[in-house]
């Protein structure tokens, strides 16, 4: 995995650094810090990654990442603004052994685990309360928030386990300009030939460098987005599967049918069902 390295000042008046990330869009960007960081998503769906794990995110999705993981969030166009509340700090924020004592056993191991990336439920904890807080009141809250991101028994871990990330940013531009073709193009035929050009790669290289870098094949992300975008569609319109397949670069209805199942572990069909039941209550 390769990342360009991002530095993160602490601000002022407190010795991390809380805010609000609001924008049209989440442009595609690998990057990497020595902070650890919390992030919720507040508004808008997109995809995100951390380290080799690849996912559809949406508002409540919740993360904690752990320092020196390449990262990013990809946003899907054509929905309105983007807003994502976060937190970054180091370990040794509040001093070099404050988390090394007996009663923060189980947020060190949290720690420790969020090498990996940790999800986590929608409402685990509250991010958005923090910003009205004064700063001593700002900082008790986040030490609240990791006890009880601790002792979450749904955290999940992201990257594989066998992940090791080499943090090199020199293939930031190509693997921006792939991803930027992809997210736009997805709807319709995508070649390889196409995605080499706007990598300047050979096609065979291009395929190569992309998995090298993200941990995912072209099509492998390429269905991702697709299926992702039939979910937004299977949620917000009543139009037809077969309609919906077409609209996100399905010609053949039986494939959209078997990658939509190997991705979200159901039919189109029952996606919509389930999601029209879960707002009936």
């Amino acid at each position: 995995m390769r990342a360009i390295y991002e530095h993160i000042e602490a601000t002022s008046q407190l010795s991390w650094k809380l805010y609000v990330r609001q924008a049209s869009h989440f442009r595609f960007a690998w990057h990497f810090h020595r902070e650890f960081e919390l992030t919720l998503i507040t508004r808008g769906t997109g995809t995100r990654f951390v380290g080799d794990c690849v996912e559809e995110y949406g508002p409540g999705d919740l993360t904690l990442i752990g320092p020196q993981m390449p990262h990013t969030y990809q946003s899907m166009p054509g929905h309105g603004r983007h807003e994502a509340i976060v937190a970054q700090f180091r370990r040794d924020f509040l001093g070099r052994d404050f988390f090394d004592r007996p009663e923060f056993t189980g947020v060190a191991s949290l720690l420790e685990r969020s090498a990996r990336g940790l999800s986590f439920p929608p409402k685990a904890v509250d991010l958005g309360a923090f910003g009205a807080m004064p700063p001593p009141d700002r900082t008790l809250a986040l030490i609240d928030a990791l006890v009880r991101l601790s002792r979450c028994a749904e955290a999940r871990p992201l990257a594989g386990d066998q992940h090791i990330p080499v943090l090199n940013g020199s293939t930031r531009d190509r693997i921006d300009a792939i991803v930027r073709l992809l997210n736009e193009e997805y709807a319709g035929p995508v070649t390889l030939e196409a995605v080499a050009r706007a990598a300047h790669l050979a096609p065979a290289s291009a395929s190569r460098f992309f998995r090298r870098t993200t941990g995912t094949t072209i099509t492998g992300y390429l269905n991702m987005l697709r299926v992702n975008a039939a979910c937004r569609l299977l949620r917000e319109t009543d139009r037809s599967i077969s309609g919906i397949a077409a609209d996100c670069g399905y010609s053949n209805l039986s494939n959209f049918n078997r990658r939509f199942r190997e991705l979200k572990g159901m039919s189109p069909r029952e996606y919509r069902s389930r999601w029209q039941a879960r707002k009936l209550h």
